[in-house]
């Protein structure tokens, strides 16, 4: 069976982990955007509220990306205890780096449809 990297048995697995840069760029190519895309819509046309959905979602984004990477270390160290012959099962350490991958992902994801939002500019007569 397959997981995707924000799957904690992807890290059970010995799965790869996603730099920020990989995080961002599965993000950038997925039409997903994000879990607050109802909210980000309902101020589209506001940029003043665009702006402030921004900064706060790029807060979010640093907040996380420094606890991803003490995550990523913590599951570096996990994986550098296990024996030969380790059972294969799912630790608070797999999920916390699969949590904030898709924190990660989600913040990439709004952050990408916010500034798809800012870019457009309405013609002077586009009254909708």
């Amino acid at each position: 069976m397959h997981y995707s990297s924000g799957h904690p048995w992807y890290y059970v697995l010995g799965g790869k982990v996603l730099s920020i840069k990989d995080i961002y760029n599965e993000a950038n190519s997925s039409e997903y955007r994000g879990y607050r895309a109802e909210e980000i819509k309902k101020a589209s046309g506001n940029n003043s509220k665009l702006r402030n959905l921004k900064a706060e979602t790029i807060h979010r984004l640093k907040s996380d990306m420094s606890r991803y990477r003490q995550c990523v270390f913590e599951l570096h160290r996990y994986r550098k205890s296990l024996t030969e012959n380790h059972n294969l099962v799912c630790e608070d350490v797999h999920m916390s780096v699969s949590l904030k991958h898709n924190h990660i992902y989600n913040e990439f994801a709004n952050l990408k449809y916010i500034e798809e939002l800012l870019s457009y500019q309405p013609d002077l007569f586009d009254l909708v």
